[in-house]
């Protein structure tokens, strides 16, 4: 493989993971919506640590778990502030 071949999979990979996380998005909106129906609160510590811990479990490198942590840390800050916004006048 040349350099340019790696960069074209790299390229392909971002798409395929801009996908992802649009569409995780959508699913955090969705249960941002009910858990305002049913007054829950945005933030759920115990499910950020299954979810890390799942992933963690889950990881086969060459990421060490740390930094799939850190990914996942943004990822869900991500979806907890859209979720705070989009649902904030229902």
């Amino acid at each position: 493989m040349t350099i340019d071949d790696i960069r074209q999979e790299i390229d392909r990979l971002d798409n395929e993971l801009l996908q992802i996380f649009n569409r995780r998005a959508e699913m955090a909106l969705k249960i941002g919506h009910l858990k305002k129906e049913l007054d829950i609160p945005v933030y759920d510590p115990e499910r950020e640590k299954r979810i890390f811990t799942k992933m963690g479990e889950a990881n086969p490198g060459p990421l060490d778990n740390n930094a799939i942590k850190r990914l996942f840390e943004r990822v869900i800050d991500e979806s907890r502030t859209l979720e705070r916004i989009k649902t904030k006048g229902i």
